[in-house]
């Protein structure tokens, strides 16, 4: 995703590689946001990062005055500033449920796949877990267009850029399982919100 060459009021620091940055990236795409897309390499982070962040993380989003330095943070607080397409459901029942998503989506798949990039412990098993908790989580894809739901919210933002990154990580999964995993993946990646959040070093992931 291209650094917009008129200046905006709204910037983001970027690591290409992270999944955590680009659910930020397929918000902002999403949402048609002016946004300075600064990638930034996490081994040789520039001083301004440290400036804005206190914990000089990625990613971290700058909104004039604010400064937000938590994925999950940022993409709420960007479906607040900018309302439409809505990401978030409007009542609060629905608003918990996908929250709770987020958190169980964080528990079940992310923490397995940020093990498998750190190389933590067994990693072949590691792959194993996560394609196994994948396919049983099948029936939830065949349900309906998108996660647990008819139209694209930000839970399929979380969602998708782990599924992008399966081939990377070393995950694969079995072709007659996961027929409706497959179209679900399709319908993702080939919205151009999508497309347009890829940073270069993603677009080579497939």
């Amino acid at each position: 995703m291209g650094v917009v060459t008129k200046r905006s009021s709204m910037t983001f620091f970027s690591d290409g590689k992270s999944h955590y940055s680009h659910r930020v990236r397929i918000v902002l795409a999403e949402k048609g946001v002016a946004v300075d897309i600064i990638d930034v390499d996490p081994e040789n982070k520039t001083a301004e990062l440290a400036d804005y962040n206190p914990y000089n993380e990625l990613p971290t989003l700058v909104d004039r005055e604010l400064v937000l330095y938590e994925p999950n943070i940022m993409m709420e607080y960007l479906d607040e500033r900018f309302p439409h397409p809505p990401l978030l459901p409007v009542y609060p029942v629905a608003r918990a449920q996908s929250r709770l998503m987020i958190h169980r989506i964080q528990k079940d798949w992310m923490d397995v796949a940020d093990a498998i990039e750190r190389g933590d412990g067994d990693v072949a098993a590691l792959r194993v877990q996560l394609s196994e908790s994948l396919v049983s989580a099948a029936p939830i894809f065949a349900d309906k267009p998108y996660f647990l739901s008819e139209e694209f919210t930000i839970v399929d933002c979380c969602v998708a850029p782990l599924l992008w990154r399966l081939p990377v990580l070393g995950v694969e999964l079995p072709e007659k399982t996961t027929k409706a995993l497959n179209k679900y993946m399709d319908r993702l990646f080939s919205r151009e919100s999508f497309k347009a959040s890829l940073s270069e070093i993603e677009q080579d992931m497939r």
